[in-house]
């Protein structure tokens, strides 16, 4: 399938589906022109969910299987092909056209979802004057998926136009609703006074509640008080000018309080002094 024709039957299927409510796996109503179509050409029927892009379920009716039968033997094999699709519901005693028991089948509304799948081109006419009836065809060994018709494009305008609009049912209910949401807005409103001055009363119980018991309503924070500067990034302090260097006493050495110590060698001269004495 070209790219085109997929664009296409996208575009249609869509179409169905938002306006008018069809449902995967869609189902599609076959007539036995369109089950001898597939059998001549040798048509898989997966070739139905490949165009439609989705699951999907084939069904005939009574009247159709018995109008093959009646055929002959030249649509026996079609005969046989269609006795293994589903079997729709049909309410006729009496065995009816092929074309008007699928008319009466779908009805005014085609309220089943049915993709109508006919190689009746009469047919074709017929519903392409009827809502939300998608119909299909076989032309030699490829399917195709009618495009809406205009009369299904100006339905679908014409009733979202309608639902814009309230019907007079619709407005009486919201002339009530409106009557009855302002009765009990009143009645709110007288509500509301009484309950404004019982509140105004708890609040200043509370309050005086509060002031004998010491409670604080707000959170009083202290405030950041300076503190004194960092010692990492405070310079050392310079040494006193006035103790003696080493320079000025090369044989001694300065104690921590500033006071001389005795070099090594004077040290040494005491002591052998002492000894003497």
């Amino acid at each position: 399938m070209g790219v085109k024709k997929q664009k296409r039957v996208r575009k249609s299927v869509r179409f169905y589906t938002a306006c008018f409510g069809f449902r995967e796996p869609y189902k599609i109503l076959c007539d036995g022109t369109f089950v001898h179509h597939l059998l001549l050409h040798r048509i898989p029927h997966s070739q139905l969910s490949s165009l439609l892009g989705a699951p999907t379920k084939l069904f005939l009716t009574r009247c159709i299987l018995a109008e093959l039968k009646s055929l002959g033997e030249s649509y026996s094999s079609s005969l046989h092909s269609a006795r293994h699709l589903l079997t729709a519901r049909c309410d006729h005693e009496r065995r009816k056209s092929a074309a008007g028991c699928i008319e009466d089948v779908i009805g005014e509304n085609n309220s089943e979802h049915f993709f109508v799948a006919t190689q009746d081109a009469d047919l074709r006419m017929k519903f392409r004057e009827k809502p939300g009836i998608p119909l299909i065809y076989g032309l030699r060994n490829s399917l195709f998926l009618e495009t809406p018709s205009e009369y299904q494009r100006q339905f679908v305008k014409s009733t979202e136009e309608e639902r814009l609009h309230m019907n007079q049912s619709e407005f009486k209910m919201l002339k009530k609703r409106v009557a009855s949401q302002a009765e009990t807005d009143s009645s709110d409103a007288t509500e509301g006074l009484g309950n404004e001055v019982v509140m105004k009363r708890d609040v200043t119980k509370t309050k005086k509640a509060k002031k004998v018991l010491g409670v604080v309503d707000k959170v009083k924070f202290k405030r950041k008080q300076a503190k004194g500067p960092n010692p990492l990034s405070c310079k050392k302090k310079k040494k006193n000018s006035n103790t003696p260097s080493a320079a000025q006493n090369p044989g001694g050495e300065v104690d921590g309080n500033g006071s001389k110590r005795a070099g090594g060698k004077e040290r040494g001269i005491r002591k052998q002094g002492r000894r003497i004495q």
